[in-house]
């Protein structure tokens, strides 16, 4: 698989030790990925960039992972959008604003998060 051919991660994760981890993960699965630690620093590059997954915390400050999803609704239609939480009321309210979004709940075993990313890009194949 070629860089062209690679899907384009958007990771945003306001935990440093969890977004590097994250990103790690995915990158030597054959993802490419950008991060962020902010839903405001991810619209910029939603909006320059081709991203084909927006992978987001839910609970972050100044934008949360909902209201940054439905930016890159806006913005950038076609990329799917993923997200990953600690708090089950948050998980619900994510499943009820974003139907379409899938939602991994922490903890999780990074086999399981790059199962489930291979999932998403299996079904919108």
């Amino acid at each position: 698989m070629n860089a062209i051919n690679t899907p384009h991660i958007l990771l945003a994760e306001d935990e440093e030790a969890m977004r590097t981890y994250l990103a790690r993960a995915l990158t030597n699965a054959g993802y490419r990925v950008s991060a962020v630690d902010r839903g405001t620093e991810a619209i910029p590059l939603l909006e320059s960039g081709d991203f084909d997954l927006l992978l987001s915390d839910i609970v972050m400050p100044e934008m949360d992972g909902i209201e940054l999803a439905q930016r890159c609704a806006e913005i950038s239609p076609r990329t799917k959008v993923m997200f990953i939480t600690g708090f089950a009321a948050v998980s619900l309210r994510a499943s009820r604003e974003q139907p379409s979004a899938k939602v991994l709940s922490k903890p999780f075993h990074l086999r399981d998060l790059v199962l489930e990313v291979e999932r998403v890009f299996e079904e919108a194949g």
